[in-house]
């Protein structure tokens, strides 16, 4: 696959993913919110698309030490949920880079809904090519996301140049627990974007070798087993809304797929971590 096909996998995956800015505010409005009077206070029970919710966002703030001085770059931030909440919640600025425009652009309106335009803001942009100059920001965050990005050494290297002496890097990822089989990587890689992924000893090599001290490496495997099982339940219970804005052969195609994945880390094949470093002051 070459970069621009797999770039486009991505850019699909997510422009026909289930949980999308018409999907959050059809929730909303069938909840009875007044849109009008929308507030991040609100907002955060609706758009946050990550494992472990809100309670994974308040844990990356504190290793990060989020707080009203900081500026967070959000790398492969999507619909802008964790940029919004660490803006509220912890009065931090944040900024958020994705691939995928019409999530940057979904991002861009829902932040403004809320009010927040002036402290979170988002651009499209490619992270192994990362438009910001060195040493730009206090902490870099990114959640379950990097394992659509290529080139693990060159993204590290990336999020570790724009991050300031001393700064935090603080992520979680899908990795691979073990080597695939070359038809389970294919799958992975034409149906979710899966061009590379991580383990946890690599990412821990990759930010050590780029001046970084891992201070965290967490293993997340078996807790995220249980809750991407949880995960297929929901997205199923979207099936009317996913058939009404995509079809029902692309409801069947992410149902199959998602399960498959499912099944990739109840058999011990894929797993995630939390990791959290620090640059050297150097």
């Amino acid at each position: 696959m070459t970069v621009d096909t797999h770039r486009q996998t991505v850019v699909d995956f997510y422009d026909t993913h289930p949980i999308n800015e018409g999907q959050i505010l059809e929730k909303l409005q069938h909840d009875g919110v007044d849109l009008s009077g929308l507030t991040e206070d609100i907002l955060q029970h609706y758009d946050m698309d990550h494992f472990d919710g809100l309670a994974a966002i308040d844990s990356l703030a504190q290793k990060i030490a989020a707080a009203a001085d900081s500026h967070v770059l959000d790398v492969a931030s999507g619909m802008g949920g964790p940029a919004r909440y660490l803006a509220q919640h912890y009065g931090c600025r944040v900024t958020g880079i994705d691939l995928t425009a019409s999530r940057v652009d979904g991002a861009q309106r829902l932040t403004k809904l809320v009010g927040l335009s002036e402290v979170v803001q988002f651009r499209n942009g490619d992270a192994l090519a990362n438009p910001f100059p060195d040493a730009h920001f206090d902490a870099v965050i990114g959640q379950e996301a990097w394992c659509h990005i290529p080139d693990k050494a060159r993204l590290i290297a990336e999020c570790v140049r724009v991050t300031r002496n001393g700064g935090y890097i603080a992520f979680t990822d899908i990795l691979e627990r073990c080597a695939l089989n070359g038809e389970t990587a294919a799958r992975l890689q034409r149906d979710m974007g899966f061009a590379e992924l991580g383990s946890l000893a690599r990412y821990q090599d990759l930010l050590a070798a780029n001046g970084c001290t891992v201070l965290e490496a967490e293993e997340m495997s078996d807790h995220w087993a249980v809750i991407l099982r949880e995960r297929l339940q929901m997205y199923r219970g979207l099936k009317e809304q996913t058939i009404s804005s995509f079809g029902a052969a692309h409801y069947q195609a992410w149902d199959d797929f998602y399960a498959f994945f499912v099944g990739l880390y109840e058999s011990g094949d894929l797993g995630g971590g939390r990791f959290l470093a620090r640059k050297s002051c150097q």
